[in-house]
């Protein structure tokens, strides 16, 4: 299937043009290509994700926690499908079990003062079990051993030496993102999330990279330590270290 363009996008899923300008801004979808005039244009694939963040949306997840969970390496599509599915099914039981109690004092007034219709809670604790196990990637459980075993004192000290890594970066700026100097900086900091966070992998790193320049606080933290433009000129040298 040729790639569609942003217009054709929005006739066919529904979504506005300015909703996929915005999601395309804040890294949740990137467009895979674009025309000689700079037209988004997107493929298969794309349109396979959007399809996943709208599921998420009609199970009001916020876009935050939408792009941290399909961003990940190791998002499951099948198992996330398979949890929205039951998700849209409760609701769905929840909306039939509104109309018919509508329906009932539509017909005999108000015979009870029944609230139980209204109770979301099985709904909302699916959603939350749901979000945890998304969440419990073995990267982060590696995190939380990890962070565990340190004191307030000593995660400081591992924070402030992680974002002078990115403080670095601001000043090889100047410096082609492909050269060697650039790329042992990538592979540093590579090194360091893996000795101190997670087992780093290039899939990993790439996400990152992504997300670092996605906008946002992650960006706006980046720009902060090494200065405007950081955050994409790191994005870019991993892009190049991870063959993307």
């Amino acid at each position: 299937m040729p790639m569609m363009t942003v217009n054709e996008v929005s006739k066919l899923t529904g979504v506005s043009i300015r909703t996929l300008q915005y999601y395309d801004k804040i890294g949740l979808l990137k467009p895979s290509g674009h025309t000689e005039s700079g037209y988004r244009l997107y493929d298969d694939t794309a349109l396979e994700k959007l399809q996943q963040i709208l599921l998420f949306r009609e199970l009001e997840f916020p876009l935050k926690e939408i792009k941290e969970i399909v961003s990940r390496p190791d998002f499951d599509k099948n198992k996330a499908l398979e949890q929205q599915i039951t998700l849209l099914t409760m609701k769905k039981e929840h909306l039939e079990d509104l109309i018919g109690f509508a329906r009932e004092i539509q017909a005999k007034g108000v015979t009870r003062m029944d609230f139980s219709v209204f109770d979301t809670h099985k709904i909302e604790e699916y959603a939350k079990q749901a979000k945890e196990q998304w969440g419990k990637t073995a990267a982060y459980r590696e995190y939380e051993q990890k962070a565990a075993g340190r004191s307030k004192e000593e995660t400081q000290v591992v924070m402030e030496k992680f974002m002078q890594i990115f403080a670095d970066f601001g000043k090889l700026k100047d410096t082609a993102p492909e050269s060697a100097t650039v790329q042992n900086h990538v592979k540093k900091l590579q090194d360091y999330i893996t000795e101190h966070f997670y087992q780093c992998s290039d899939d990993i790193l790439f996400s990152l990279g992504q997300m670092y320049a996605s906008g946002g606080e992650f960006t706006d933290n980046i720009d902060r330590v090494g200065g405007e433009g950081t955050a994409n000129f790191t994005a870019e040298a991993i892009r190049i270290h991870c063959g993307k």
